[in-house]
């Protein structure tokens, strides 16, 4: 009789349609997330890349106290629609801006401000070294489609009037020779001033970093549509 029993429940079992269940069929898939309602949507902006060393990183300053982040704060106020990118790193020199040239590009900016040279003056590097550097980097930053506007830099006074002129003339040069606009001095109306840098008299306070945001944006607006 329990033989029977047993035959006659599997043929019932068979006659429903009855199958082993895949060990993971009730179980979402992790391809496919379930969307967040607190998920913010993606910055379509157009970008605006601040691509340097430590002046453009905001070393020094506290968080969120770097020219790039007055820089967004003065876009945002005057109704421009851009996200602005800080790509500065500290102690980079011409050279390893040329070698992370991939990076910005990436992002398709619309702008890109080129701020590099201060640790090659500051190391007496060769001032054709530098020139060089820079105009490679200029030019294939035109070459991607973004406009440039190249940041003039200067060195303290112990440098020597001599290597100094040389270091100067370089960017006026550049600027003339690619056609890209160009601030004549980033730290114009912070350097040598004791409450907008800090002690080691080469890097700008946030208070700094501010006025260095409205230089730029002096130069900046005019490549700019709203």
């Amino acid at each position: 009789m329990r033989l029977v029993s047993l035959l006659a429940g599997l043929l019932l079992w068979c006659a429903c349609g009855g199958h082993p269940s895949p060990p993971h069929a009730s179980q979402p898939t992790a391809a496919e997330p379930a969307p967040s309602a607190n998920e913010a949507p993606p910055d379509r902006r157009p970008v605006i890349v601040a691509f340097g060393d430590s002046l453009t990183a905001g070393f020094g300053a506290d968080p969120g106290k770097s020219y790039p982040d007055f820089l967004q704060q003065e876009l945002d106020r005057r109704g421009y629609r851009y996200r602005v990118v800080n790509a500065g790193i500290s102690g980079d020199t011409t050279t390893d801006g040329l070698a992370r040239l991939s990076m910005v590009t990436a992002l398709t900016p619309v702008v890109t401000i080129v701020e590099f040279g201060g640790n090659d003056g500051l190391r007496g590097l060769p001032i054709a070294t530098t020139r060089s550097n820079l105009d490679q980097i200029i030019g294939v930053l035109k070459q991607s489609g973004t406009q440039v506007l190249l940041a003039g830099m200067t060195l303290p006074t112990n440098y020597g009037p001599d290597y100094i002129r040389a270091f100067q003339q370089v960017y006026t040069d550049l600027a003339a020779k690619d056609k890209v606009p160009m601030i004549p001095f980033l730290l114009a109306g912070v350097a040598g001033t004791k409450s907008y840098m800090q002690r080691d008299g080469l890097h700008p306070t946030g208070d700094g970093n501010r006025i260095v945001a409205a230089t730029v944006m002096r130069y900046l607006k005019p490549m700019l549509p709203k």
